[in-house]
């Protein structure tokens, strides 16, 4: 399992007391760093199937790997139904690991565009590194080197954004906030400000644990990011 180094903020950070809103929310974030492998997702990245068609790559985290889920209801299993629903002709490829950060992204993140090839990469990571207190300019470095490895393969890119709870100081919380839309500034590329929109501050929608969304909460992520990733898909139907 991949845990945060510490549960206190960063050096400096300044304490705000939490409401019951902020608990939920923080421990939806914990989701990322609770979980150990998902064989799932890893499986998926094993070898490319044997298809013509153009691939889309999710590279992501315990949000995205169907934490607590059964498998085929999260949001991007139901990304993988929406785009056959609506003929467009991509192989959807979730290389998302539970406990996942950006510097295990760029570790994995060549690969996995040297096997799957893929036209589009979506990227939510990020998360781990803030529950961790890791430096802030670090994972920026790291979403600038996916974000351009991607496109320098040829891929149109998707930077999902997250954020944390604002117990870790003010100034940690919007930097890390605001990391994610520089970055897709710099790099040009398409950015879904915040994935949890809608959700985080729903009880009803996450799991006994109040750690993870549910099956029900996995549609409106889909309709979260949806927007953002369709102009992305190019004339790419069947």
């Amino acid at each position: 399992m991949i845990k945060p180094r510490s549960s206190q903020p960063p050096q400096g950070a300044a304490r705000i007391p939490h409401d019951a809103v902020r608990r939920l929310f923080a421990g939806t974030l914990c989701a990322a760093a609770l979980c150990g492998l998902v064989p799932a997702a890893l499986a998926q990245t094993a070898a490319p199937a044997a298809s013509s068609s153009p691939s889309l790559l999710v590279l992501g985290d315990s949000l995205s790997a169907e934490y607590g889920l059964p498998r085929g209801t999260g949001w991007v299993a139901l990304l993988e139904a929406r785009l056959r629903e609506r003929k467009f002709d991509y192989r959807v490829v979730n290389a998302s690991i539970s406990g996942d950060t950006t510097s295990g992204g760029v570790s994995r993140l060549p690969a996995l565009l040297a096997r799957h090839r893929p036209g589009v990469v979506v990227i939510e990571l990020g998360s781990n590194d803030a529950l961790r207190g890791l430096s802030l300019q670090m994972t920026e470095q790291n979403l600038n080197k996916m974000v351009q490895a991607s496109r320098q393969a040829g891929a149109r890119v998707l930077l999902v954004g997250m954020q944390i709870p604002p117990n870790y100081g003010r100034d940690y919380t919007q930097r890390f906030q605001q990391l994610f839309s520089k970055v897709a500034k710099e790099q040009q590329a398409a950015l879904l400000p915040f994935l949890l929109d809608g959700v985080a501050q729903h009880i009803e929608l996450f799991q006994p644990d109040r750690l993870h969304p549910t099956a029900q909460a996995q549609p409106r992520l889909l309709d979260n990011v949806w927007p953002r990733l369709e102009p992305l898909l190019g004339t790419g139907k069947s």
